[in-house]
């Protein structure tokens, strides 16, 4: 009988699905592999949804450059089309993170009007950038899937930036007592 209740509770235990005991909190987060290991230890530490964002245009801003050190340069690399292509993605995956954050911050309600009107900022720079690449390069063939990507990326990231800060009320304005 006794045999037969183990058995029972073993057998129960083999029948739960694997992760059903694992503690939500202990989980890992998954770091992004568009990110180098610094930059997603620099995301992990800043707490505010603001720092955040301005932390992602920094890395969007970066690729960004190099995308265009690359496309100038004299003597490309054989894997000049991978190289292209990634920093597009990781350009893209920073504006669209950073842009994830517009969330986070209305869940927290925290203030970050700042970030968003520099994520304005940046985000028209870097569609007049992606707007200007030369569609006469002799490479464009190689990244042109990947920067019409952008491109939407950016104007649909601008768009939902815009909103938020059309939606984001300023902050109260304290009065001094009489």
């Amino acid at each position: 009988m006794l045999a037969k209740f183990v058995l029972s509770i073993f057998a129960g235990l083999l029948a739960v699905p694997s992760g059903a005991f694992a503690r939500p909190w202990a989980a890992p987060q998954e770091k992004k592999n568009y990110l180098t290991d610094m930059e997603a230890d620099k995301i992990r530490d800043a707490m505010d949804p603001g720092d955040r964002i301005r932390l992602y245009i920094s890395f969007a801003e970066e690729r960004m450059k190099n995308f265009q050190y690359e496309l100038t340069r004299t003597t490309p690399e054989g894997r000049r089309g991978d190289i292209l292509n990634s920093l597009l993605n990781g350009y893209i995956g920073c504006v669209d993170d950073g842009t994830d954050q517009i969330e986070v911050a209305r869940e927290r309600q925290v203030d970050i009007r700042s970030a968003l009107k520099l994520f304005a900022a940046k985000d028209k720079e870097f569609l007049a950038q992606l707007q200007k690449i030369n569609k006469n390069s002799p490479d464009y063939d190689m990244y042109v899937d990947t920067l019409q990507d952008a491109i939407e990326g950016t104007q649909e990231d601008l768009q939902d930036v815009e909103a938020a800060l059309k939606e984001l009320n300023p902050a109260p304005v304290r009065r001094k007592p009489s």
